[in-house]
């Protein structure tokens, strides 16, 4: 049994990458600069180059990169296969054409300088990838993902991450005069390609068929953290399945994320897996701050300082060309190409394993990498300052801030409703009678099933949880309608709206009176009884029936509501009905809105001992 001491030893670690971050990035974000700057020089100075609070970085790449691979989940939940198509210009056209421009300029600079045709190669390869976490991230701080530039980001980024597996599978050819390449028969590596695509069938069959039915069934056990767990487990066992197979795990985690897309549980996986994400992802870029020698630095100082401004201007060029080239303007292209700029991460793969196929010497694979984490240190340096001067600029956003096309505005959702049971159904009814689609968020497996019928966008989630309705589009929407029947869960929601998504109308179904009156005190923009309506459309055609004239009925009905309004405005400022009575649990008493023309008659002898009568 281990002791107490080697359960300690992970804490100092830690409580060191936990201390650094919470430094780091709010100083960073007070400056106006990117979060990932901060976890950048946070991992400088915690690093072998800095404090050495912690001796050796290689043991946390490995956890580091679940970060990326829960990133890269959460861009394939919020794609769907029909957008993914419509952007296939942009992966295959101008993924493409970035790449083997980029890396055939790069790597002729590198050729120029001395490096060996080998060496160039993987060099200008490795540069001109870019840091897909980075990226992502930064767009998503400034909730530009589904712009036109954010788009074309990432389809370049997608066809980079695809590219990796070829390229990992080229490298051993270029040193096809080692030993182990050798002994590689064509049936070793058609047998291996034979499993990397039986893994991607695997994959593509399970999402499509079993997933859904299996998080159906979870969801029917009420157990949030079973859901939790699930979700890493499929996330985790796709990256893992590829890795095995020689794919990359973030493109086996993205593929899984992406067959989801369409699912019901959709929101709520993507609220389950994004605190993990977050978490990991800053752990991951302190791991690469950390790899920064500044030892090498200092040395090659002179090469660097003029190699890494090179690399930025250079990519950012090539990237805002293209992007012109395929439609873009000026503007979002050099957006475009600042955030492209800096080398990724998987130049710290695929230099490595250069080295080790002997492409290259071990200290040009050490000076590409330094290279490579400077630009990652001063790519987003860059790119925010080309945001605040564009922002400065101002002027028109032009065509190319329109939503992109085949995205359908799902994200863009003008109401949420939370609730999909009698009383939901007949709102977005309503709402549908106008074209007015509503996202509906509701953790009621069989009404979701039900909601088929409807035409609905309907998801799982607990709408009570802010990170489900920050991920179903509470940020965005113009209205939310809380449509559940538990008092004290639509009390919970509406005090979650009003702090977090104040531009949002709040619509809200009250349970009664008392649950009426505690919602006008929230300050919700209208309420109403469930059963008050349908009761005054009961009594006003009770009148009609028993004759009387439609239209005194319905002055009647109109004036009955006038009244109820203006009593619940009283009780709402009354001490006695609407104050601190209410919050020790004091009830309102139901009380007669016109003056009754006459006192209460007891038919039975039990009603009058109720009504407090004597006996005559």
């Amino acid at each position: 049994m281990a002791n107490a001491a080697s359960h300690v030893s992970f804490l100092p670690p830690i409580l060191t990458f936990c201390g650094a971050a919470a430094v780091a990035v709010p100083l960073f974000r007070l400056l106006g600069l990117s979060a990932v700057l901060g976890y950048l020089a946070a991992g400088v100075v915690i690093g072998p180059s800095g404090l050495a609070l912690v001796g050796d970085p290689q043991t946390l790449v490995t956890v580091a990169e679940l970060g990326v691979v829960l990133l890269l989940f959460i861009i394939g939940l919020e794609l769907k296969l029909s957008h993914l198509w419509s952007m296939k210009r942009d992966i295959l056209g101008l993924g493409f054409a970035q790449l083997a421009i980029t890396a055939l300029c790069l790597g002729g600079a590198a050729l120029y300088i001395g490096f060996s045709p080998h060496a160039a190669f993987a060099t200008g390869i490795a540069v001109a990838l870019s840091a897909t976490a980075i990226a992502l991230q930064m767009l998503g701080e400034r909730n530009d993902l589904q712009t036109p530039y954010g788009q074309r980001s990432f389809a370049i980024l997608l066809f980079q991450d695809i590219s990796v597996v070829p390229i990992l599978a080229l490298l051993p050819l270029l040193a096809s005069g080692t030993g182990e390449v050798q002994h590689e028969s064509l049936s070793d590596r058609l047998f291996a390609l034979a499993e990397a695509v039986a893994a991607i069938a695997a994959v593509v069959l399970i999402g499509r068929y079993g997933l859904n039915p299996f998080f159906r069934v979870l969801a029917r056990s009420g157990a949030r953290e079973v859901m939790t767990a699930s979700a890493l487990l499929v996330v985790l066992g796709a990256a893992l399945l590829m890795e095995e197979v020689g794919l990359s795990m973030a493109m086996g985690a993205f593929l899984a994320g992406l067959l989801l897309a369409e699912s019901n549980f959709r929101h709520q996986l993507e609220a389950d897996i994004e605190p993990f994400r977050g978490m990991l992802l800053g752990l991951f870029f302190i791991s690469v701050g950390m790899t920064i020698d500044l030892a090498l630095v200092g040395r090659q100082w002179v090469l660097l300082a003029i190699a890494a401004p090179t690399v930025i201007l250079a990519k950012t060029f090539i990237i805002a060309v293209l992007s012109r080239l395929f439609g873009a303007t000026w503007r979002d292209g050099l957006r475009s190409g600042v955030l492209l700029c800096p080398a990724g991460e998987f130049a710290f793969v695929l230099l490595p394993v250069a080295a080790g196929l002997g492409l290259m010497e071990p200290e040009e694979a050490q000076l590409v990498t330094a290279l490579a984490a400077v630009t990652m240190l001063l790519g987003p340096i860059v790119s925010t300052l080309v945001e605040k001067m564009l922002e400065r600029r101002g002027g028109e956003a032009g065509p190319g801030l329109a939503d992109p096309q085949g995205h359908e505005g799902e994200f863009e959702s003008r109401v949420l409703v939370i609730g999909f049971g009698r009383f939901g159904q007949i709102v977005n009814q309503v709402l549908l009678g106008q074209g007015v689609p509503a996202t509906v968020i509701d953790k009621d497996v069989e009404r979701i099933r039900d909601a088929g019928r409807f035409g609905l966008k309907v998801y799982y989630g607990d709408g009570a949880r802010l990170d489900v309705l920050r991920a179903a589009g509470a940020e965005k929407a113009e209205m939310i309608c809380v449509c559940t029947d538990d008092p004290e869960v639509t009390l919970k929601i509406v005090e979650i709206i009003h702090e977090n998504f104040g531009n949002a109308r709040s619509f809200v179904r009250a349970y009664d009176r008392i649950h009426a009156v505690e919602l006008m005190k929230h300050d919700v923009d209208y309420q109403v009884r469930e059963v008050f309506e349908s009761a005054i459309a009961f009594g006003r055609a009770a009148l009609e029936e028993l004759g009387t004239p439609p239209e005194i009925a319905a002055g009647t009905a109109d004036d009955i509501r006038k009244r109820d309004i203006a009593r619940l405005v009283l009780q709402k400022a009354s001490g006695a009905m609407g104050g601190a009575e209410l919050v020790v649990g004091a009830k309102i008493a139901p009380e007669p809105l016109l003056a009754p023309a006459g006192k209460a008659r007891a038919l039975s002898e039990e009603t009058r001992d109720i009504l407090g009568e004597g006996v005559f």
